[in-house]
């Protein structure tokens, strides 16, 4: 049987690609938790120029942390990001909810004049309050929920924000970054989606490496 040459050890693959990451990436502005949320981040899309682009409050870390571990939601703009939470990580075995597919969405998004993933954010107004939000596809979903914010619904505990795209990311993330409502994380600019989104969660409930 033919063997091309490359690692097998899933172990040291791992360990290689973190060590590899703190090597080239610039991670003097993070400590803590947030240096192992961006380390993984950035494990989950190849690009250690990520930090330049990341931005979080400095409340995020630790209000990210107590929420998984007091048993909050966990609310997703897609069943991409929903799949990437690793539930096994999760501390108090938490709800993790995307409700892109709920029958309501079409007719919600009729009503409003906008995505099915800005009608899909319209049912978790009863649940934002103490949640953990997490978006990483539809720029529209998190400006909907700005809107919804500022129509009154209860805060969440933490938003991660990392939409990605050409229409709308950029503008979105901004926005969030700027409200200073609740703990934000977000990427700027086009680059973001739900692999860096799932995995910002994962870090926060990980303990560190």
């Amino acid at each position: 049987m033919s063997r091309r040459n490359y690692l097998r050890d899933g172990t040291e693959i791992y360990r290689r690609s973190f060590a590899t990451i703190r090597a080239e990436a610039d991670l003097s502005r993070f400590a803590g938790t947030a240096e192992r949320i961006v380390v993984r981040m950035i494990h989950a899309c190849g690009m250690a120029d990520l930090t330049q682009d990341v931005e979080l409050s400095p409340d995020f870390p630790a209000a990210g942390e107590a929420a998984l571990k007091t048993g909050s939601l966990v609310l997703c703009d897609s069943r991409m990001v929903m799949h990437g939470v690793t539930r096994a990580r999760l501390p108090a075995g938490n709800d993790v909810i995307c409700t892109l597919d709920d029958p309501r969405v079409p007719g919600l998004a009729r009503a409003l004049g906008n995505t099915r993933s800005a009608a899909a954010v319209e049912l978790w107004r009863e649940r934002l309050g103490d949640a953990v939000v997490v978006i990483g596809n539809a720029p529209t979903a998190l400006f909907r929920l700005l809107e919804i914010l500022d129509e009154g619904a209860p805060l969440p505990a933490a938003v991660i924000g990392v939409p990605v795209g050409f229409v709308g990311a950029a503008e979105a993330k901004l926005a969030l970054a700027q409200d200073r409502r609740v703990p934000f994380l977000v990427v700027h600019g086009r680059r973001g989606g739900s692999a860096i989104a799932a995995a910002a969660v994962n870090a926060l409930a990980s303990e560190a490496e």
